[in-house]
């Protein structure tokens, strides 16, 4: 697993779509939306199929190889299947 990149947020909380927008891992909600709905998104190891899920400091999301975090939470990247 590689080092986690720091996404920054201004709330204590944010949806899970925008956060892989703002990490850059997808171009738009669109691909967000896509990408979620296919199951290819955890949280703390579970499949979310909710783009709008909200995401707190001290969760993980997992989608495809790459670590980046919150303050507090981290989005990893796992390989799809």
């Amino acid at each position: 697993m590689s080092e986690s990149i720091e996404v920054p947020i201004r709330d204590q909380m944010i949806r899970l779509g925008q956060l892989l927008k703002l990490a850059g891992v997808v171009e738009n909600g669109v691909v967000a939306r896509d990408l979620i709905s296919e199951g290819a998104v955890l949280v703390d190891g579970e499949v979310e199929m909710r783009r709008g899920a909200q995401i707190r400091p001290g969760q993980t999301v997992q989608f495809n190889g790459e670590d980046y975090g919150l303050p507090g939470a981290v989005l990893s990247v796992i390989a799809e299947s």
